[in-house]
């Protein structure tokens, strides 16, 4: 399994970003070992449009199972949908927290985007 955590920074220590499509990182996470990969989504960051579904074919390029962020918009969730990856919407805290907080059940997963588009 693998899962996608929107981030500030670039370790699992670094507080979450809650934007999916203009996070500064996405980090690719192996719940079971640690291990991460780290996106720099600087490219999306000052897009004009179009960001959350860039980022959403980042992840789904990764092949993550799962998406844990602040706030995803409609056609990013869409996009998320398609690619059949779970999205655990108003998660907060550090990477590390939210990956735990997900393998403990404590994540809900939201079946429809939580924010506006252009957020």
């Amino acid at each position: 399994m693998k899962i996608a955590v929107t981030s500030t920074g670039k370790d699992l220590d670094s507080p979450m970003d809650p934007r999916f499509g203009r996070a500064a990182y996405i980090l690719i996470v192996d719940p079971d070992t640690m291990a991460f990969e780290v996106v720099d989504n600087a490219e999306n960051v000052n897009a004009f449009k179009g960001a959350g579904i860039q980022a959403a074919a980042t992840i789904s390029d990764k092949k993550a199972d799962v998406l844990l962020t602040g706030f995803c918009g409609p056609n990013a969730f869409k996009t998320l949908e398609a690619a059949n990856v779970k999205v655990g919407g108003d998660v907060s805290g550090t990477v590390r927290e939210a990956v735990a907080a997900y393998v403990d059940g404590k994540v809900a997963l939201v079946s429809s985007p939580n924010a506006q588009g252009h957020w």
